[in-house]
């Protein structure tokens, strides 16, 4: 008998007096010891399939075939039994941490609920367990993070907070949601290592949910590939990847982004500088809150962007490579100079600023907590609009239209509101509304993380295609090498926000120079 056991698995959502399916017919096993992939689309049911195994769809889910843990049935448990099973037997890495983590609790308390509840552990114990758990995902110096609160933390910090939770009562399965896709490279491959580990060690079983075929490949024992709630195709990851057998799968194997952006016209003007930017946060302490230390986040950070051209930016996690693009847009303070479109920007007003912002958008790393829960997707996308009077004399929702399929959304969908999206459709909704305003430097914050690699593919593409018909600068920062090999012209490499090296694209991945580049590069190959 199987440890998990999936048998024609359908769920369908009540909307509007109607029945809409999700998933159908699924069916697959875990086993102790065993890693089983499912791959597919964003919107493919993977998600919903995984929520299904201990009833965290909600009400309005109708849920038909059968779950079983441990012979247990899982459909139709109550409650009680339920909460036994949640976060103790079988646990959860969801896609988005900051929608996961209580923001008013520091992370030391959400580690420490978890581990009081399962295993009763409190105080010097827990702490202790809480420091073990956190060094074993990779976060430097726990004990300066256990008062920490999650927007204190980077996207790849908030993760990795995640993962510990997971791991905290040594499950006995673990059912992962996207769980490296806000990590770096390097952090990407401890994590990995990590969970096999455990795998190993616990005879613990993995429900692995992505849309990335490499760490498929790396982890998985069976994929089972989803599409449009169906698994159309499933067995050994090795026979899979060898001889797919459905078009999709083959389609999906075959998404990766490839070329490289068009050469810097000669004599572009130069958009944006950055002259030995330096960014330190304060550290207080005492009662008259002294300053005792600082935060280095960047030091002497010095960049060129011109128009029509990429700078790609690349490190771990807490590197500093969102701190400076923040500081770049003056939107936290910084020490050095600042230049966009030949003007020293650095002392200028809040008021002086706002005629720019047009002209230099973001888009956030986490979108779900970008994007207002209260709008619709119309709203979100053509707020800037009204803002920034762009193009008065046509209709907002006809320009919101032609933005969300340039951004592969359907523009049927632009009065819906953003939980009704999946993960990779709210990215490009936050791609969208930056687009829309047609800027001259767009900074994009891992635009591509939460998406599955065909849209990925598109996204680039669509990218290299307006830069190349509107002059677009970019600053882009990612942990995906291949997607910043095939959109940059230049890369920087930020490690404890020094740059360690900086270059033509094809001359610091072929090439690199320092050893820390040396193993980004090996990490992701």
């Amino acid at each position: 008998m199987s440890l998990l056991e999936v048998e024609n698995l359908t769920v369908a959502f009540r909307q509007d007096g109607q029945s809409v399916r999700a998933v159908h017919g699924v069916s697959f096993t875990v086993d102790r010891g065993e890693t089983v992939a499912l791959v597919g689309e964003s919107g493919s049911g993977k998600s919903v399939t995984a929520l299904s195994t201990v009833s965290l769809l909600g009400s309005s889910a109708e849920v038909q075939g059968s779950v079983t843990y441990d012979g247990q049935q899982m459909i139709g448990a109550d409650e009680a039994r339920l909460r036994q099973v949640r976060g103790n037997d079988i646990s959860f890495i969801f896609q988005e941490p900051m929608t996961s983590l209580n923001p008013l609790h520091s992370i030391e308390k959400q580690l420490g609920e978890s581990l009081a509840l399962h295993q009763g552990l409190t105080g010097a114990a827990a702490r202790a367990r809480i420091l073990d758990l956190l060094h074993k995902v990779g976060i430097r110096d726990p004990e300066t993070r256990l008062g920490a609160y999650p927007h204190q933390l980077s996207g790849g910090q908030r993760q990795r907070v995640m993962i510990a939770m997971a791991l905290a009562n040594k499950p006995d399965i673990l059912i992962a949601d996207e769980p490296t896709t806000a990590l770096d490279v390097t952090i990407q491959a401890q994590i990995l290592d990590l969970l096999a580990d455990l795998k190993a060690e616990e005879g613990m079983g993995l429900l692995f949910i992505t849309h990335d075929l490499g760490i498929v490949r790396r982890v998985a024992d069976k994929v089972c590939v989803m599409k449009d709630g169906e698994i159309v195709e499933a067995g050994p990851t090795e026979t899979v990847f060898a001889d797919p057998q459905h078009p999709y799968t083959r389609k999906l194997l075959a998404a990766e982004p490839q070329g490289a952006p068009d050469p810097v016209p000669d004599g572009a003007e130069e958009i944006v500088r950055t002259d030995h930017l330096k960014v330190w946060f304060p550290i207080q302490r005492g009662l008259m809150r002294k300053t005792v230390d600082h935060v280095r986040a960047v030091n002497d950070a010095t960049l060129s962007v011109r128009a029509g051209e990429t700078l790609g930016i690349v490190g771990e996690s807490g590197s500093g490579k969102t701190t400076l693009a923040l500081a770049l847009m003056r939107l936290i303070a910084s020490d050095g100079g600042i230049t966009f479109d030949g003007q020293d920007i650095r002392q200028w007003s809040t008021r002086q600023l706002r005629r720019l912002r047009k002209d230099m958008q973001i888009v956030f790393q986490d979108p779900f907590g970008s994007l207002s829960p209260r709008m619709t997707c119309a709203q979100i996308i053509a707020e800037g609009l009204a803002i920034h009077r762009v193009d008065p004399h046509r209709a907002p929702r006809e320009l919101v239209a032609e933005v969300m399929e340039e951004t592969g959304l359907n523009p049927a969908a632009m009065d819906r509101y953003p939980h009704e999206f999946s993960g990779g459709q709210r990215q490009r909704i936050a791609i969208a509304r930056a687009m829309v305003l047609r800027p001259r430097l767009l900074v994009l914050d891992e635009p591509t993380s939460a998406l599955d690699m065909t849209v990925q593919v598109q996204i680039v593409n669509l990218l290299r295609d307006l830069q190349r018909r509107h002059g677009l600068a970019y600053l882009f920062i990612s942990h995906d090498l291949r997607v910043v090999r095939a959109m940059s012209h230049k890369v920087m490499v930020m490690k404890q926000g020094d740059v360690v090296e900086a270059g033509p694209a094809d001359s610091l991945f072929d090439t690199p120079q320092t050893d820390y580049t040396r193993t980004l590069v090996a990490a992701a190959g």
